[in-house]
């Protein structure tokens, strides 16, 4: 190996023992340096800490802090935490003025502008639908969690201080009940604290106030005042260690004040003066958004002692929006520009970089048409067989098939029908079915390269759902309570379903294990029902956030997740169509990320992933297909500079 320099990591005598007294000079003789003993280190002791390693590429995994040297970049790199916002699925219902709370993977949004009283819970990934507020209410304020959230004051129509509300309501998780009123009616004001430990402060009765009350569960009573009155502002903390930061006094102010549990204390003010939203506690709180005015994305982070300005700022800049979670980890919901807006944003502090879910464009299809709840496959391997081109005579029989990267003409269908709402399998072994053309009765095998007709023949007409394997395929919501099987061999009858359709959900799922959602009770009604199916028995498991007919959805063979995308309302087939996009977890349904384009009556796709191909937005019939790719999330080392 060599001789060696002595110094403050290295400083052994020829004899191996260790020199405390000639400092950091000297040599170590080769002959005492085996090269396996220094080969052959593995890891360091803690006290020592991190070696600096020398590799290709970046790692796939750090510590934070942990140096390492890029060769092919030659670069030296680190992993840091970058702060930053990103989009998360939105609400269900656009709104301002709404009522947060709860953390970011389990808030709470209540009521809002438009006098609401709906409620919606976001796991993380989306919003579904909650419990009804009794008391339908905007400028409201909020407190606690998901399972025990606190909604109090607002007004219940417009303004005047008549119908200003101190109403008081508790939520279980499912549902709201009342507690304690306020004893001063107040809106626009700020909330902090726990269910039965809650804390109001400030607010509007037709001139600002300044009045503290807390809340024990049971009862508020009064608490002492902000040094400022102000309304529109933020809250955040606990009842004995709250914070109240910007709003709008006799001007938009950057004021910050602590609350100890019994008075305020004028603190550091924030950078920018702003009526806000905000999140965290005393002395980790977030402040975003709001107006300044105009509309703000800015994002400044309080530490207990002073303001700093993050880098991080909101992507829709926006006013009268409300925040829920922690400083490190906050969430942004709803709020107002010139129209109330249904945005939602995650902030993380982290290590990560974090690609949101949504819709991107994909390749177009050759022949562009619409259908009922045709297509099949994964998003690398798709079919679509059928449909209406929007020409005389309205049928085709064209079959097109996608590898990943573009559309290609497959085999003839044996028969050109306008709807093939029966599509089963995969793309070298697809079953296709419940045609709206002569011969109805048809069942079709393909085997990745051409069609042929099953001996066997599907007893009713189109307008339902069919899904699953080639082997074990589903068709339902078609005409009453009626459902179908195949074995592979012939079409027997199901389980009854709980609600009667008429046809123009949609569905995933196989035989033994389905899921069928949405679609007509009637030629002008709608259902949000859905029904699960476990090969014997259908079962209500919950309402979709959106009604609505002739959707479609992913194709996977199970009941335990998928997606239903666009659709057209009640009584117009062509439209307007909607951009809505839900994600069932086996459990409920909960919004992600909305189509860029509202599309009805088109082809759906993919497993584990979505595909809205070709249909009809509003109301060209249109080639143009969307792929909807989930939430990704990379660990990623920063270069670093000598500046």
């Amino acid at each position: 190996m060599g001789t060696i320099t002595r110094n403050f990591a290295n400083n052994i005598l020829g004899t191996g023992e260790v020199d405390a007294t000639d400092g950091v000079n000297g040599t170590i003789p080769a002959t005492n340096v085996a090269d396996a003993s220094l080969n052959n280190v593995t890891s360091l002791p803690s006290s020592v800490g991190y070696a600096i390693k020398s590799v290709a590429s970046d790692p796939p995994s750090l510590n934070v802090g942990e140096i390492f040297y890029n060769s092919t970049a030659g670069a030296f790199k680190a992993l840091v935490n970058v702060e930053a916002w990103s989009s998360g699925s939105p609400l269900s219902t656009a709104r301002a003025y709404l009522a947060g709370m709860g953390t970011q993977t389990a808030a709470l949004a209540a009521g809002g502008s438009g006098f609401l009283n709906t409620t919606e819970e976001y796991n993380g990934s989306g919003w579904s639908n909650g419990g009804d507020l009794n008391t339908a209410r905007t400028s409201a304020s909020g407190a606690g969690t998901q399972t025990a959230g606190l909604a109090f004051g607002g007004t219940t129509a417009p303004p005047g201080p008549a119908n200003i509300t101190g109403a008081t309501e508790e939520y279980d998780g499912s549902s709201w009940t009342a507690g304690g009123s306020m004893n001063t009616s107040t809106q626009q004001f700020a909330g902090a604290g726990t269910q039965t430990a809650g804390l109001a402060f400030g607010g509007y009765i037709g001139t600002n106030i300044a009045n503290t009350e807390e809340y024990n569960g049971a009862s508020w009573t009064a608490g002492g005042n902000l040094n400022t009155a102000v309304r529109g502002h933020a809250g955040a903390g606990i009842q004995t260690a709250g914070l109240s930061f910007g709003g709008f006094s006799t001007t938009f102010t950057n004021a910050t004040e602590e609350y100890n549990g019994s008075s305020w204390t004028s603190v550091s003010s924030m950078n920018t003066a702003r009526a806000t939203a905000g999140a965290g506690i005393q002395d980790a709180a977030l402040a975003f958004g709001g107006s300044t005015p105009p509309f703000s994305a800015l994002t400044e982070k309080y530490d207990g002692t002073s303001w700093t300005t993050s880098p991080a700022t909101l992507a829709t800049a926006r006013q009268n929006l409300r925040g829920a979670g922690t400083q490190p980890a906050a969430l942004a919901m709803g709020g107002e520009t010139t129209v109330n807006l249904a945005n939602t944003e995650e902030y993380n502090v982290s290590t990560n970089t974090i690609t949101a879910a949504a819709w991107a464009s994909g390749p177009s299809i050759n022949t562009g048409r619409i259908t009922k709840n045709g297509g099949l496959g994964p998003t690398s391997a798709s079919l679509i067989f059928g449909g209406n081109p929007g020409t005389a005579p309205y049928t085709t029989n064209a079959t097109e098939e996608y590898d990943g990267s573009s559309w290609t003409t497959g085999g003839t269908y044996p028969v050109a029908s306008s709807e093939i709402s029966g599509a089963a399998g995969t793309q070298t072994d697809a079953l296709g079915f419940a045609q709206s053309d002569s011969p109805t009765a048809l069942v079709a095998n393909y085997n990745g390269t051409s069609w042929s007709v099953n001996p066997a023949t599907f007893p009713t007409g189109s307008g339902g759902t069919g899904t699953g394997e080639s082997s074990s395929a589903i068709y339902a919501g078609y005409s009453g309570t009626n459902s179908l099987e195949w074995d592979n061999t012939s079409w027997t009858a199901g389980g009854t379903m709980n609600t009667s359709r008429t046809g123009q959900g949609t569905g995933f799922g196989n035989a033994s294990s389905a899921i069928q959602a949405t679609g007509r009770t009637s030629p002008s009604t709608l259902t949000n029902d859905t029904e699960e199916y476990n090969g014997t028995s259908w079962t209500s498991v919950g309402n979709v956030n959106t009604a609505r007919k002739r959707l479609a959805a992913s194709r996977a063979f199970s009941n335990a997740s998928g997606y239903i995308f666009g659709g057209t309302p009640a009584t117009n087939n062509a439209g307007p169509t909607f951009t809505d996009t839900e994600f069932w977890n086996g459990t409920n349904w909960s919004t992600a990320p909305n189509l860029s384009t509202g599309t009805g009556n088109q082809f759906g796709a993919g497993t584990t992933d979505a595909f809205s191909i070709g249909g009809q937005p509003n109301p060209p019939i249109s080639s143009a297909t969307e792929i909807f790719n989930p939430e990704t999330t990379t660990q990623v080392a920063k270069t670093l500079s000598s500046s």
